[in-house]
């Protein structure tokens, strides 16, 4: 007798910043003085493009607009210690001068999102995990999301995609239930994040709440171009789980009164 086959599981992996909250600059901030503190060098991010970027690579590229050279792991890992010291007090400004915000329509998104059974939500985030949970704290959003795939995992946006896959897979064991790359989303709002999920072979979606233009993110051609998280069926139905409504019998015409 042959084995029943695995349930199906979709695995969404949702970027942070421009996707789920605008911090108010939080990140571009606290790297800024974590780069002054240690080199002397003031508005080093200044002239960055740190949009859909791991913070990895960001560090290394803040450490060499400071200094001129390209640093070792150590120095970005001291780079990274300092950052996490400044970005809660970063994020707590932008909080109380109202520059943070969530991104319009993603709490009712997730909360109908988290009632599927058979979905996985997760990050896929170019923030060291650290540093993306410090972001999401003012939102409540935090609890969504169990796992996910981070900057601290690799300075490639593709490997910690595949990152975040692993460890929803490792989830699972012995759950009899199966991640296929057709039923995973990676959720964006850069070019650089739907680059990332076509490298890795899963599904896009770009989302137009963050910091790129619209025309530049339509032409990176994502599965799926949506201006933000409001229309809900119509997400329900690009991820595959909007529920379709019985066929009524032939013959059989509804009583009106």
């Amino acid at each position: 007798m042959k084995d029943a086959p695995a349930a199906r599981v979709k695995v969404l992996l949702f970027d942070v910043d421009g996707t789920l909250v605008r911090a108010g600059g939080a990140g571009r901030k606290a790297l800024d003085r974590a780069v002054f503190r240690l080199y002397g060098k003031r508005g080093a991010c200044r002239e960055l493009d740190l949009a859909g970027k791991t913070d990895l690579r960001n560090f290394s590229e803040a450490v060499r607009a400071a200094t001129g050279r390209v640093p070792g792991r150590r120095e970005i890992d001291r780079v990274h210690r300092e950052y996490l010291r400044d970005l809660p007090s970063e994020v707590s400004g932008a909080v109380r001068e109202g520059r943070y915000r969530l991104c319009a329509g993603v709490a009712e998104l997730l909360r109908r999102l988290s009632r599927e059974e058979g979905v996985l939500l997760g990050l896929g985030t170019g923030n060291v995990e650290e540093g993306a949970r410090i972001k999401l704290e003012p939102s409540g959003l935090n609890g969504y999301f169990s796992f996910g795939g981070f900057g601290s995992d690799s300075f490639h946006r593709a490997a910690l995609l595949k990152k975040a896959v692993q460890r929803a897979r490792k989830s699972l064991n012995g759950h009899g239930r199966a991640v296929r790359a057709e039923e995973v989303f990676i959720i964006g709002d850069t070019p650089l994040d739907v680059t990332a999920g076509r490298e890795a072979g899963f599904r896009t979606v770009g989302v137009g709440t963050g910091f790129s233009g619209w025309s530049e993110l339509a032409a990176s051609k994502p599965d799926h171009l949506a201006k933000d998280f409001r229309r809900i069926s119509q997400w329900l139905d690009w991820l595959g789980l909007r529920k379709k409504t019985a066929a009524r019998p032939k013959g059989r015409a509804k009583r009106t009164r």
